[in-house]
């Protein structure tokens, strides 16, 4: 077991090497002068230049690259050309609120996606698995954005049940745990939560009916195993790849947020992002991505290793 995790490492290293340089490239192959946001309109050429040595951009790309690879990996990711913040700081912040969102989202979508793909897996070609089919398909279809506005039309503009916007109140950044904090995150979550709830509803679905069309689960009830103890054997069959799947999940909502963060103006690495792309604020673009990328190579290094742990066949394999 050892051995395999020393592998699993060592297989992740080159994978972040190669992501830190495509995030590099692709954010300097974007059109635009990043100088642009912190240069009054009647900005000199001389004054440019100037700005331009001063963050290092006159330089060639691949020093540029090696220059801030060899900060990133002392964590200093340089400063933020719109604010003149260290990017870690804001970036830190971003990533803690975004994770909090995607870490509920995650949960409500494992949660309800297991519980409609088991019922479904159990009662296929039913009319309760054709209903939970229907709720995974429309969970997957509907555009998060659109889904989100409606909420926001209902439960806050409507009802008044729940706050629209903001992490806190006021549009308040500052996340804390307690009840009017948390208001502001149910909204955001439940629309976040629904695109992955339809995914691992459809595969936890495929998994139930094939786990129980398996000869040992014949077996198990001709001996007279009851339901309860074929259940628990099924749960233990298809964890394995629910599992992956919730972790695959959970790296795509930390990435993939900008369009809700955006809906409900949550402070997290969407709006971060969707700010530094609209005012090219390369330094805070740069780090976001690079963080947000590593935490997903890490995220599906330990969903490997949790996989392993739980069905010692993989390894083998």
């Amino acid at each position: 077991m050892l051995t395999y995790i020393l592998k699993r490492i060592v297989y992740a290293l080159p994978i972040m090497l190669g992501v830190a340089f495509v995030c590099f490239l692709l954010v300097h192959m974007a059109p635009g002068d990043p100088i642009v946001s912190v240069l009054p309109p009647d900005a000199t050429n001389e004054l440019r230049l100037q700005m331009m040595a001063l963050y290092g951009f006159d330089r060639p790309y691949y020093e540029q690259f090696f220059r801030w690879l060899g900060r990133a990996l002392t964590g200093d990711l340089g400063s933020s050309i719109r604010t003149s913040r260290p990017v870690v700081l804001e970036v830190t912040k971003a990533v803690a609120n975004t994770l909090t969102l995607a870490m509920l989202a995650t949960f409500i979508g494992f949660l309800f996606g297991s519980l409609f793909g088991f019922v479904a897996g159990y009662f296929r070609n039913t009319w309760v698995d054709k209903t939970a089919s229907l709720i995974s398909v429309l969970g997957v279809s509907v555009p998060h954005y659109w889904l989100g506005m409606v909420l926001v039309i209902i439960f806050a503009a409507q009802l008044g049940w729940l706050p629209p916007t903001g992490a806190g109140p006021g549009g308040s950044e500052a996340w804390k745990w307690n009840w009017v904090h948390v208001q502001h995150l149910i909204l955001p979550a439940i629309t976040m939560s629904v695109i992955p709830m339809g995914i691992i509803s459809r595969t936890v679905r495929a998994l139930v009916a094939e786990i129980l069309s398996q000869e040992f689960v014949t077996g198990l009830r001709a001996k007279g195993l009851g339901e309860w103890g074929v259940f628990k054997h099924v749960v233990k069959n298809a964890a394995p790849t629910a599992l992956a799947v919730m972790g695959i999940q959970l790296g795509y909502l930390l990435g993939g947020s900008i369009l809700i963060e955006t809906v409900f103006a949550w402070p997290g690495t969407g709006l971060l992002l969707n700010d530094a792309i609209f005012q090219r604020d390369l330094p805070v673009l740069q780090g976001t991505i690079l963080v947000l990328a590593i935490f997903f190579v890490v995220l599906n290094l330990l969903v490997d290793l949790l996989q392993t742990a739980l069905d010692p066949r993989v390894q083998r394999s």
